[in-house]
């Protein structure tokens, strides 16, 4: 089952050193490195997408996180999706297209058990890293079973323009939600947010407090609130918070290059008083839910109710 054209080498990607705060060029190295073949119950994969996602940049800090710490001088990781060119593996032929965890590098050699073969007659390969990926995955666990939109609701989703924010608005319309509001920085992205993903109302959180503008927007409150930002807007979310409200706690980017934490919530007491439920959420814990998700979202691609986007970088 192998493949003749075994490769000898491939470049990779490693962390050069620990960012100070938003991490630059001089922070990674590019090496290269000897691809070996693909032993019993193995794989070799020419990885053609990967993803850049924001825990990454939690994973390179270096204090104990939720997930394993990138090395310096160790290649990193991530999700990537390729084609099989090698395989002592007869459950995953030669010329099937995966998705796996070993991004960051031309080659990857994976045990079969760590791939999974995706139907690019459904969506293209790298939607299954983006709407049909780990981002599409977080919005719809955290709107259907962290914090359940229900019919009426008024939902607010920060990072409104990125890869989950932009998946977690359309969801949340089509779980019957009143109004879906969305926070994003700047006019251009705010505009977006409306004319390309079906928000109601958009939040400039560069132009005016988050809390001002939630107040205008929603002036009789939110019912659910996906947090990835943290800081300002987890603050003001609470504030606007009706009785029973639901917050799905997702990720916290507004902190990953401060370099200290973030101080908690001024208003945190109002968990209490309004009895909001706020609950964490692992994306890795969900990922039994893939085949439901997929089997849902691959047709609001190919229709058109799902809208997504991506910035490419080759």
């Amino acid at each position: 089952m192998s493949n003749d054209s075994q490769p000898r080498a491939g470049r990779e990607v490693r962390l050069a050193e620990v960012p100070g705060k938003a991490p630059t060029a001089a922070n990674f190295a590019l090496a290269e490195a000897p691809v070996a073949a693909p032993a019993a119950g193995q794989v070799l994969v020419r990885n053609t997408w990967m993803s850049v996602d924001p825990y990454m940049r939690e994973r390179m800090n270096p204090e104990v996180t939720y997930l394993p710490q990138f090395r310096v001088g160790e290649v990193l990781d991530g999700p990537a999706v390729g084609e099989v060119i090698a395989s002592e593996a007869p459950e995953v032929p030669v010329g099937a297209t995966v998705r796996h965890w070993l991004g960051w590098r031309e080659f990857a050699v994976v045990d079969a058990t760590e791939v999974e073969q995706v139907d690019t007659a459904i969506a293209e390969p790298q939607d299954y890293l983006g709407p049909l990926g780990t981002t599409g995955l977080t919005a719809y666990v955290a709107l259907t079973e962290i914090a359940p939109v229900r019919p009426g609701y008024v939902v607010f989703v920060p990072a409104a323009a990125g890869a989950v924010g932009s998946i977690a608005g359309q969801l949340a319309r089509k779980f019957g939600a009143a109004k879906v509001i969305g926070s994003a920085g700047g006019p251009v992205k705010a505009r977006k947010l409306r004319e390309a993903f079906g928000f109601d109302a958009a939040v400039d959180y560069r132009a005016a407090p988050v809390a001002e503008q939630l107040d205008t927007v929603a002036p009789d409150g939110i019912d659910v609130y996906l947090d990835n930002v943290g800081g300002e807007h987890l603050e003001a979310a609470i504030d606007a918070m009706r009785v029973g409200g639901r917050i799905a706690l997702v990720g916290a980017i507004s902190g990953y290059n401060a370099g200290a934490p973030a101080a908690g919530p001024r208003n945190y007491f109002q968990l209490a008083g309004k009895e909001i439920t706020m609950r964490g959420m692992l994306t890795g814990r969900h990922f039994h839910r893939f085949g439901e998700y997929i089997g849902k979202a691959a047709e609001w691609l190919a229709d058109g109710s799902l809208h997504a986007e991506s910035t490419v970088e080759r």
